[in-house]
């Protein structure tokens, strides 16, 4: 998939493409199904296929004092676009230049000249222009006289909701992450690099990976059952994410506890997937206590990633077998 940082001074050969426009934090099921109906409609006329998205998203720009939560940064985000299918995308620095322009003046000068756009595909909610003033039937008459068409996708959703990212974090909020992942179409997950940690779970028989908490990253703190991605090999895990109210200093940390596993990730690139919540975060009264609940932890952990080793529901999805692929050369150990 071809990337493109800028909507100036685009490549001619990229020009021309059917282009699915929006933020599409965490490509879920309602994203996927603009994406992919873009990339139908370029099908069907022998055109490119692509997407635009905006980075920083909008709420960041405009609220940098307030953390944002991100359910794909971009590295993510542009991986699962290359999944769906599509040719290029186009990622637009969402700066004051840009949030300053009239909806007529994104239309003409983004989409028509700057992407040269030939169709466009949004979602039943798009706005954009200073203000967010634009609406679809705006876009639609703005296409009718700069030669591109528009199609606007219908909520989609199950059970009488609607699928969006805003749902999907509430769901991580509370800790529902088999909700979230419904609606997402794989299991919400999270990258970082190993960091050293300050020992506590190796001086109680369990050593665990530690990842830094991105800010905004307002996940429902406890005890799961995750997956661990590394080169390749898959590992059962207990994770927590929390402030470790037993012996912690009140900083948010996520660590991992990886089953049946003997080495030293530290410095290591990992991907953890959220599974289940298996309790909510709670102190303890000495090591000991401590020590015997993640124990317990680790066994239920095992149970619910050995059932879901052997009938994982996210694989109906076309995006939660892709990554799962994409992602291993062998099977989970201990199961």
């Amino acid at each position: 998939m071809d990337i493109v940082r800028s909507w100036r001074n685009v490549p001619g050969r990229l020009k021309g493409a059917a282009l699915a426009i929006g933020n599409f934090d965490g490509v879920h099921r309602g994203h996927q199904a603009v994406l992919l109906e873009a990339k139908r409609i370029a099908e069907a006329e022998g055109r490119r296929s692509g997407a635009v998205v905006f980075e920083p998203h909008p709420r960041a720009f405009f609220a940098p004092d307030r953390p944002f939560f991100y359910l794909t940064p971009l590295p993510l985000k542009l991986e699962l676009l290359a999944e769906l299918g599509l040719d290029q995308t186009f990622v637009i620095p969402f700066d004051h230049a840009l949030s300053s322009l009239s909806a007529e003046g994104f239309a003409t000068d983004v989409v028509a000249r700057g992407l040269g756009a030939s169709h466009v595909v949004v979602g039943y909610d798009f706005t954009f222009g200073k203000g967010r003033t634009g609406t679809t039937e705006g876009l639609a008459a703005i296409g009718r006289a700069h030669g591109f068409g528009v199609d606007v996708v219908a909520p989609v959703g199950e059970g009488g909701a609607t699928f969006s990212s805003s749902s999907i974090r509430e769901h991580l909020r509370k800790g529902e992450a088999r909700e979230a992942a419904e609606q997402l179409g794989y299991w919400w997950r999270i990258r970082g690099k190993v960091e050293p940690g300050h020992g506590r779970g190796k001086g109680l028989g369990f050593p665990t990976l530690n990842l830094p908490l991105a800010q905004g990253q307002a996940v429902a703190h406890g005890i799961y059952a995750m997956r661990v991605y590394h080169k390749g090999r898959r590992y059962a895990a207990a994770g927590y994410v929390g402030a470790s109210p037993t012996f912690g200093d009140g900083t948010p940390a996520l660590e991992a506890y990886l089953l049946d596993f003997d080495g030293n990730l530290y410095g290591e690139d990992v991907e953890l997937e959220f599974i289940a919540l298996l309790r909510g975060d709670r102190a303890f009264a000495d090591k000991e206590a401590l020590a015997k609940q993640m124990a317990e932890d680790c066994d239920a952990a095992r149970v619910v990633l050995c059932k879901i080793e052997s009938d994982d529901p996210i694989r109906r999805f076309p995006l939660g077998r892709a990554l799962e692929a994409a992602a291993l050369d062998c099977r989970e150990p201990g199961c």
